[in-house]
């Protein structure tokens, strides 16, 4: 079947902008995805006829809201396959369920426990782990990564040892595009009766998982990198984990009594779920996970997989690029990042955008990977679904007249 990405991209009213009198060739989707009009549409309807705070009202619109809100939540647990919509935790991205786990699951280790994180991951998976160090004496272990970009899991034994409580781990490179090991990594996981957690900001993009065949205990996501509105995320854990856990945040909505001598806690989820939460936002994720469920995912990823090879080859005509991660397509997804000899990423975003290509330069909170790659930082391209051959086109000439510009 022949993936059809003009239909495709036709919901996205955005790509039909022309920045600097351009046509807009959006590339930075590891950053922040496009939002179709089925997502705007479902915010902008719950908005102007069901706005209202959500579970303790009792009026139509509340309950309206309420309704909408935990509809969300069991298409978000449809989505990734969880055994039940309880499960998921709406939060305000992979950073704060990342910090929930570390406050949660991490404050009830001992000195000396040890959490295993890679040379791959984002701060947001670096940061509360060494927090979570310094105020509670943990140690923290770290898997190497490879030459190509990869997580070197070949002596995870000698890593993963009985201390081992917790291994935290990025599903997919935000930097090389690596896909993770995660049969090598729950394996090493179980052999010292650790838990597994999986940030997933950059493998929710590209369709639906299964958290049940993945095996893992955790698992992390942003609506914003998959279609969805800004502000909202989402943390699924085990129920029994979950249930162990105490609360990370305290205050309204998470509470069954409060007196001045005590609290007794609401049941999970909303246990986690402190405040007011993202309502419109949590609306926006489920009806996100719905259209991207809808989606031909084969026919889709095998457009994006011809995309991407066309950029790994084309990067590859050009001498003064370097490409960071794998050169195939293999166990990778569409993120690249690259390095052009003697111009900073930031020059190269720059003189892109007056192209209309939209690139993202820097270290991509990735410092210590780029610490291994011995560069300051890179340029990325990301593409999804309603990429095209035009942007491919337009990124590799504007490289070209670049590099012809600049050097």
């Amino acid at each position: 079947m022949t993936f059809d990405v003009d239909a495709l991209r036709a919901q996205f009213p955005i790509l039909a902008s022309t920045p600097h009198g351009k046509p807009l060739h959006y590339l930075d989707n590891s950053a922040t995805s496009q939002t179709p009009n089925a997502v705007l549409d479902a915010v902008r309807e719950h908005e102007t006829l069901h706005r209202a705070n959500v579970l303790r009202g009792i009026h139509f619109l509340a309950e309206a809201a309420t309704e909408a809100y935990e509809n969300a939540r069991i298409d978000v647990a449809r989505f990734i396959n969880a055994p039940d919509s309880n499960e998921v935790i709406f939060t305000n991205g992979t950073t704060s369920a990342i910090n929930l786990i570390a406050h949660s699951f991490g404050g009830e280790l001992a000195e000396d426990d040890e959490i295993v994180i890679s040379q791959l991951e984002h701060h947001s998976n670096i940061v509360p782990w060494q927090l979570l160090r310094d105020r509670s004496g943990i140690n923290l272990k770290v898997i190497p990564a490879t030459e190509d970009g990869r997580m070197d899991t070949a002596n995870l034994e000698n890593i993963v040892s009985d201390r081992c409580k917790l291994i935290a781990v990025t599903h997919v490179s935000n930097v090389t595009g690596a896909e993770t090991d995660i049969d090598a990594i729950v394996r090493a996981a179980r052999r010292v009766g650790a838990k597994v957690l999986l940030d997933g900001a950059q493998r929710v993009p590209h369709g639906p998982i299964d958290v049940q065949a993945l095996g893992v205990d955790f698992y992390a996501f942003s609506g914003h990198k998959m279609y969805a509105p800004n502000g909202i995320g989402a943390l699924w854990g085990r129920a029994e984990l979950l249930d162990a856990m105490p609360p990370f945040l305290g205050g309204g909505e998470m509470i069954r009594t409060v007196t001045l001598d005590e609290t007794i806690f609401a049941d999970v989820p909303h246990k986690f779920e402190a405040g007011t939460p993202p309502i419109a936002q949590a609306v926006g994720l489920g009806a996100a996970t719905r259209w991207l469920t809808d989606i031909d995912n084969a026919a889709a990823s095998e457009h994006v997989a011809n995309l991407t090879e066309r950029v790994l080859s084309g990067l590859g005509d050009i001498p003064a690029i370097r490409l960071i991660g794998p050169a195939g397509l293999q166990s990778r997804l569409p993120v690249i990042s690259f390095v052009v000899d003697g111009i900073h990423p930031h020059d190269v975003c720059q003189m892109a955008d007056g192209y209309g290509v939209a690139l993202r330069g820097g270290h991509h909170c990735a410092q210590p990977l780029m610490d291994f790659f011995d560069v300051t930082g890179t340029t990325r391209a990301s593409l999804t679904f309603y990429n095209n051959q035009a942007d491919i086109d337009a990124l590799l000439n504007g490289l070209e007249a670049t590099i012809k510009k600049l050097t």
